[in-house]
């Protein structure tokens, strides 16, 4: 069974978060350094992302691989897109996809999808405890640090830092992108941090912070 953490754990990590709350993935990409025009990020968007992204941003039922875009940092949307299409992150859709991009292009979707809103998610009941715990306080024995150390207590991350917001993320993309820092299919993050830290995790640990990840909602 699935639930909403929105009105139970979720709204602890909100109040924590104080000022934060206001999720500044919401406002232009301009606002962050970008001088995308969401206008022009949207025709492209139809163009070329929608098919797997959704209209919304929001992905496409029954394809919980493909991430929500919907209310990302747009300069954590510039790095994927630019590593894609240098070839610094590889998948076999997204690559193809990105390369024809040119810069504008991609400062365009950053600011588009960033004006989106997400759809939010719900976690297996099952897995609520585990996965809390792990991402508040992670796993002192094994050395796995806690989620919230850059994504927040209410996992909305920092565009700055260009740490992504995961809250209501589908739970098996997250899971798949923890495996592939683990094996180190994925190896774009700087200084190797999220490698470090998927490669301590187990299985059960992945599966049940990814859970737990969805379920978090505004």
């Amino acid at each position: 069974m699935k639930i909403s953490l929105s009105s139970t754990l979720a709204a602890a990590a909100l109040l924590a978060a104080g000022t934060a709350l206001a999720s500044p993935a919401a406002e232009s990409g301009k606002s962050f350094g970008l001088d995308g025009d969401p206008e022009k990020g949207k025709e492209k968007a139809n163009q070329v992302c929608q098919a797997c992204h959704g209209m919304d941003g929001n992905g496409i039922p029954g394809q919980p691989v493909w991430p929500k875009l919907a209310g990302q940092h747009p300069q954590y949307i510039y790095k994927q897109l630019m590593n894609f299409k240098n070839n610094e992150r590889y998948n076999v859709q997204m690559s193809p996809m990105a390369m024809p991009l040119t810069e504008d292009d991609v400062k365009n979707l950053a600011a588009y999808y960033a004006t989106l809103e997400q759809s939010g998610g719900t976690a297996e009941a099952a897995l609520v405890k585990k996965g809390e715990s792990i991402y508040r306080a992670g796993n002192p024995e094994s050395g796995v640090p806690a989620c919230t150390g850059c994504h927040g207590p209410a996992g909305l991350g920092s565009n700055l830092a260009k740490f992504p917001r995961i809250a209501g993320q589908h739970s098996e993309y997250v899971a798949q992108t923890l495996q592939h820092f683990r094996s180190h299919e994925r190896a774009n993050d700087p200084n190797q941090m999220m490698r470090g830290v998927a490669g301590k995790m187990t299985d059960e640990e992945i599966e049940a912070v990814a859970a737990y990840i969805e379920g978090l909602s505004r």
